[in-house]
């Protein structure tokens, strides 16, 4: 066989292939046997005459076309792997030249990765930041656990801080006068002083009493979650339902038993510091690994083909789109709250979708280079240790499914690339 490899564009190729008689025979002969299972051949069981007789017997036009099909998929999966290109699509196939069976000449033309170019990764140097937890950050858990254990009493006075107060309010934008997605609830407990509103709402509150209402406007923090709403001037309506008293109870051992298979309050605390060390930990190497990938991306080269970044702006925007839904939210009110048109937000998604792209491909290069494999035993241990995670058959079997094991297998090769980066790049 022979492949020429012609550049169209940056990420564009145009193979033309060649094949000779001696490497057309096997798949002649191949198609044969898969046609001639059904063929009735006069003295001969089915599937047990000869070639040259079930070749005979063969619709010649239906025997062409399988063999064409057979030939071009074979032989392009050779080309592409010889030359070691990367398509993200189907190719178009057009056929040259045919001789039936001896002769085959067809050019393939697909969307392909560029070149990679990567940098020398292993000079690229970060440091790993200590994990720390505070005594502050334990006891916040701590407090956090003994208003969960709290008794609650009915109380008629006005609510002041400490108290859980349950509450209807609506926020509406403080300029347009337009309701605002997600800033509205019904029947919401509250307790004040938890710090789980924005800032300055649950002061507002101190001082009310049953059924009274009060309007007051408030500005989003900066660096608010929701990227519509930061800095933006809302007035709420806030409306008391109720308002109870919260009676702690004390932070000793019997608050520990109580909440866990702890014998003892400093138990308790170990176990508290040992969580968030954990969370800690993996927040940083999360934070690591991205920058991480961020500069060796910064270095790298390579055209990505557009329809590799559509794809990941198509997975981004549908599991955004699944939040959305949870929150009882439609899409057309998420971009209304947005304030962009659909375009608009799947543009805005196209940066971090094209480093996606990019990393994924640098860890895939990396592997490669590195020579990073995953054996088929380390498969079969993930592959158990997840069966074990769930105890319906049905789930279990869908981990057998050869596309199941295979998300599996890249997961696990990412994870072994990025553990080898992280270990260049710390020592």
């Amino acid at each position: 066989m022979q492949a020429k490899l012609e550049q169209l564009e940056p990420t564009k190729t145009k193979l033309t292939v060649t094949a000779d008689p001696a490497e057309l025979e096997p798949i002649k002969q191949a198609v044969l046997r898969q046609l001639g299972q059904n063929v009735k051949v006069p003295g001969f069981r089915a599937g047990k005459a000869p070639a040259n007789l079930l070749e005979k017997q063969l619709d010649q036009s239906v025997f062409q076309t399988e063999f064409l099909e057979r030939a071009v998929n074979d032989l392009y999966v050779k080309a592409i792997d010889e030359q070691r290109l990367r398509p993200v699509a189907q190719p178009q196939i057009s056929i040259v030249k045919f001789v039936p069976f001896t002769t085959l000449e067809f050019t393939a033309e697909s969307e392909t990765v560029g070149e990679i170019k990567l940098p020398d990764y292993k000079k690229i140097k970060l440091p790993l930041q200590k994990v720390e937890v505070t005594v502050a950050e334990v006891n916040e858990v701590l407090e956090s656990l003994r208003q969960r254990a709290a008794t609650k009493s009915d109380v008629k006075r006005a609510a002041k801080m400490g108290d859980e107060v349950t509450i209807n309010f609506t926020g509406i934008d403080a300029k347009t006068k337009e309701p605002i997605d997600g800033a509205d609830g019904q029947d919401y407990p509250l307790v004040l002083g938890s710090k789980n509103f924005i800032p300055g709402f649950e002061e507002e509150l101190v001082g009310l009493k049953l059924a009274e209402s009060k309007t007051f406007d408030l500005t989003f923090p900066k660096d608010y979650g929701v990227p519509a709403l930061q800095n933006r001037k809302v007035t709420f309506t806030v409306t008391v339902l109720k308002i109870q008293e919260l009676e702690l109870p004390k932070l000793d051992d019997k608050l520990a038993t109580g909440v866990g298979p702890f014998k003892s309050l400093a138990e308790l605390k170990s176990d508290v510091k040992k969580q968030l060390t954990a969370e800690k930990q993996q927040e940083g190497q999360r934070l690591f690994d991205n920058e991480l990938l961020e500069k060796i991306a910064d270095k790298t080269t390579v055209a990505i083909p557009a329809a590799l970044v559509d794809e990941e702006i198509n997975r981004i925007e549908e599991e955004e789109k699944r939040n959305i839904a949870y929150r009882g939210q439609t899409w057309q009110e998420h971009l209304d709250a947005e304030a962009v048109t659909a375009e608009e937000h799947r543009e805005r998604q196209r940066p971090s979708a094209e480093l996606r792209v990019k990393a994924g491909l640098i860890l895939g290069e990396v592997a490669e280079e590195e020579k990073i494999q995953v054996t088929p035993e380390e498969l079969e241990v993930r592959l158990m240790l997840l069966k074990n995670q769930y105890p319906d058959e049905g789930m279990q079997g869908e981990l057998d499914k050869p596309e199941n094991r295979r998300d599996v297998l890249s997961r696990m090769l990412t994870e072994k690339t990025l553990d080898h980066l992280r270990a260049l790049a710390t020592s």
